[in-house]
């Protein structure tokens, strides 16, 4: 049986000049929840309200239309829905959502829309995905910062310099979800990479388990902020800290609405090794993962969500 309630998280405030209290925030959050929101991130309500009513724009679209600009190799384009399985062993089908994926382009061309058909939705996905790497980045550096590092240690070229950060498009249905019969608008998981940008609707339905160990499990409510992301750190970062900072496990509980979300996963470049930071090591502490090319890691990953598809991270 499983217990919930509501989390309380830290609020960051991305324009606050005393950089220390953000940073104790941030360590705060990231050793606790491995969650928080991140508010006046210069990313306007106005264009937000934008990119979310292209969104909506593309999902009403009748399904051949969509199905036209399935997701491919190169994990590009309109994933169906039940296409994502995130909890294979607590799930009776697939999750109640649909998505779509944008990547950078110097990495692997995206699949977009006909112009005719969605005006300007190509334009405003671009323009957020170059607004939310600024947002992105803005936090790495209050990471690094609270891991003991360079404020620039993220920012670098072979890292953040060369992202190949992703947007994500999620549109979940309105059906109820039930956990005792496997039904879920999206399974239990982790995130892959660094951090994850969420910007939501009005509509509740996260949820996060602090604890993935527990038995029973407890699962706290995450509230919609107005205006705010809801920022967490990918798994990529708990290896790279070793463990230091948390990547936490989550998952959308349906409740009878629609809701709309858009996710930026933000990720270093392909070339990056990913190896233990100095700052997160002891001989008390040793590392506990061997480095690796986040190009292995990301094509390993793609392949235990999607054991279907042939994935091309190259």
């Amino acid at each position: 049986m499983e217990k919930q309630s509501k989390a309380v998280l830290n609020c960051i405030d991305l324009s606050n000049p005393n950089t220390d209290q953000s940073v104790n925030l941030l360590k705060q959050s990231c050793t606790d929840s491995g969650f928080f929101y991140l508010v006046n991130h210069g990313i306007s309500q106005e264009f937000m309200d934008k990119v979310f009513a292209q969104s909506k724009n593309f999902f009403t679209l009748p399904l051949n239309e969509k199905m036209k600009l399935l997701r491919n190799e190169n994990h590009r384009g309109y994933t169906p829905l039940q296409d994502e399985t995130l909890d294979p062993k607590n799930q009776s089908q697939g999750d109640s959502k649909e998505g779509y994926y944008i990547g950078v382009e110097h990495n692997a061309p995206n699949i977009w829309p006909a112009s005719d058909v969605l005006p300007g939705w190509r334009e405003t996905m671009e323009e957020f995905q170059l607004r939310a790497l600024e947002v992105g980045k803005a936090v790495a550096k209050i990471i690094a910062l609270a891991l003991g590092l360079d404020a620039n240690f993220f920012n670098k070229p072979e890292t953040l310099g060369e992202s190949v950060g992703v947007m994500r498009l999620l549109h979940y249905q309105d059906k109820i979800s039930d956990p005792s019969q496997g039904l879920y608008a999206a399974g239990a998981h982790t995130d892959y990479g660094l951090i994850t940008l969420l910007a939501t609707d009005d509509v509740p339905g996260l949820q996060i388990c602090k604890n993935k160990y527990a038995k029973p499990q407890i699962w706290e409510d995450v509230p919609p902020l107005k205006g705010a992301f809801i920022v967490n750190l990918g798994d990529m970062l708990e290896r790279w800290s070793n463990y230091t900072f948390k990547s936490t496990l989550h998952r959308v509980i349906g409740n009878g609405q629609e809701r709309y979300s858009i996710a930026y996963f933000l990720d270093p470049g392909l070339d990056c090794l990913v190896e233990c930071l100095p700052t997160c090591k002891s001989d008390a502490n040793p590392p506990k993962f061997p480095p690796i090319y986040f190009r292995d890691y990301l094509s390993q990953r793609y392949k235990d969500t999607y054991p279907d598809l042939l994935v091309d991270t190259k």
